[in-house]
């Protein structure tokens, strides 16, 4: 975890600040950023941890700790939880056994998530187990570096690359420099917001919910990439990215990206935060302003090399994605992929080290996590997959899952996010299992739960999107959620809107079982399973 380029990291942080206004200017949180760099604590974990989580200042705690992937959570005080950063959401088997050895250390306190950044988050761990821990993860090839706060977050990809065989372009390489780009010597330190970059490389990679997205498109007989910028999810506005009017070559995404973050960097509004995301810059200064500062800040990095063609936004996406579970051909003769339904993304260390030896087992040690928050373990030989589907563990993490189970993708809910007012990840798997015990369904529905606002969970993103609320009932206020409807995520992208602003949680299964018959061709059992 040596923070790389920190010396140019604080004259980022000093310039950037100075081109929005003054110190005396700077809201409090901007200032901490300013003063101070959370890369900077790495080699003072240790001492940290034993001084103890409860010794540390406000910024040093919910700020500062975030740059090196430790959140602080208030709803657990002296447990944290950590982000890893998989680009592409690869994993290999002894990565995710060190992950398995970190949250069994933790006990009955000790979890993981499956994100829908293809990433893993580890909960439950302590301070003073941080400075060995990331010692640990980087003797294995991972890292947490600024994987939280106003940062670059994972890059994700097909999770299918290299496996696909109906892939346009491997999306692995490409993601992989981005992030060592970013988190290099001349990525960038202090952002005004997250962002969040993506590269599709199949036609069912939907990224438009990212500030950056890369999506296949030829010019002429040449493949390579429409950029698009701008997407983003938040409680007061949620844009699908739009065409920023330019084609690039493979070999160009990672120079442009970095022209693009730190033009952010420099540019992007810190006056106030919730109008900080990349579209708001993109609006202040007009697409086709935006676009030539962008261009020529890409210039000046790299001269002549940093041409770019016009282009009209079209793509080679045509689809929403794929349901990566069961077993799939890869395009490897004589070998699949299994894709394991997670329910709701949730795992404990027994099942984390097992996942591992499974993929060691029966492929060659290597899994993929998807942003529906499943897994799949690849290259496992045709005369190998019986076996597999017999192991212990596929009755718990199914390869075929029922039609709501599938897709079904939930934020954390209020067991650890003091923002979140359900329980999603738990209401979620119940109310899904209700209705598949009463209905039969002729195809998959995607549901998006999310705790709150922030819309972590992508609610806009699903077929039916859930979001926490309180409403009143019989004179007292209960749990309850709001539903969005008409979420689409093929060639005709758009969000869903709201169709019920407050169903408590104690109705909820009779609302969704009519919304399921009326609108999405669901029949009622005669008996319930």
């Amino acid at each position: 975890m040596a923070a790389s380029g920190l010396n140019r990291t604080q004259d980022n942080v000093e310039s950037s600040s100075d081109a929005h206004g003054s110190a005396a200017k700077r809201s409090k949180l901007e200032q901490a950023k300013a003063d101070f760099c959370g890369l900077d604590l790495a080699p003072r974990l240790a001492d940290l941890g034993r001084a103890g989580w409860d010794s540390l200042d406000e910024a040093t705690l919910t700020i500062h700790l975030k740059w090196l992937g430790i959140f602080f959570r208030p709803v657990t005080p002296g447990r944290f939880m950590v982000r890893l950063r998989l680009p592409n959401g690869l994993i290999r088997a002894p990565q995710l056994e060190v992950l398995a050895d970190a949250v069994d250390r933790c006990g009955e306190h000790g979890s993981a998530d499956f994100t829908t950044r293809q990433n893993i988050q580890l909960r439950g761990l302590v301070l003073e187990d941080m400075a060995p821990l990331l010692n640990d993860l980087q003797s294995v090839g991972l890292t947490t570096r600024q994987s939280g706060h106003d940062n670059p977050r994972n890059v994700t990809g097909n999770p299918l690359a290299g496996l696909d065989p109906e892939e346009f372009i491997d999306t692995r390489p490409l993601v992989a420099a981005i992030q060592e780009a970013l988190l290099g010597p001349e990525g960038p330190r202090n952002l005004p917001r997250k962002f969040n970059v993506a590269v599709g490389g199949a036609p069912d990679s939907f990224l438009l919910h990212n500030d950056l997205a890369f999506l296949p498109a030829r010019q002429g007989d040449d493949l390579g990439f429409t950029v698009m910028v701008g997407g983003f999810f938040s409680a007061q506005r949620n844009e699908l990215a739009i065409p920023l009017g330019l084609w690039l070559r493979p070999d160009q995404l990672v120079g442009f990206s970095l022209a693009v973050l730190r033009h952010f960097e420099h540019h992007g509004d810190r006056s106030v935060r919730n109008r900080s995301r990349l579209m708001y810059l993109i609006e202040n200064l007009g697409l086709a302003t935006y676009r030539d500062q962008v261009l020529e800040a890409w210039r000046d990095r790299e001269g002549a090399a940093a041409q770019a063609l016009p282009h009209d936004g079209s793509h080679l996406v045509c689809r929403a994605p794929r349901d990566i579970c069961g077993v799939h051909p890869q395009k490897q003769e004589g070998l699949v992929w299994v894709g394991l339904h997670v329910p709701m993304g949730r795992l404990d260390a027994e099942a984390m080290a097992e996942l591992a030896r499974l993929a060691t087992t029966y492929g060659r040690g290597e899994l993929r996590i998807s942003e529906s928050q499943n897994v799949l373990i690849a290259d496992v030989p045709q005369d190998q997959v019986a076996a597999l589907l017999a192991e212990p563990l596929l009755r718990r993490f199914s390869p075929q899952p029922g039609p709501l189970q599938a897709e079904a993708v939930s934020c954390t809910g209020n067991s650890y996010c003091s923002f979140a007012l359900i329980p999603t990840k738990a209401t979620a798997q119940a109310v899904v299992e209700t209705l598949e015990q009463r209905l039969e369904l002729p195809h998959g529905v995607r549901s998006h739960w999310t705790g709150c606002p922030n819309a972590c969970g992508q609610p806009y993103m699903g077929e039916i999107g859930l979001m926490g609320a309180k409403v009143r009932k019989e004179g007292q206020m209960v749990e309850a959620v709001k539903i969005f409807l008409g979420g689409e995520m093929g060639d005709d992208p758009r969000l869903g809107s709201l169709h019920e602003k407050g169903v408590a949680l104690s109705d909820l299964p009779e609302v969704l079982e009519t919304l399921l018959v009326e609108r999405f061709g669901a029949r009622r059992r005669a008996t319930v399973v």
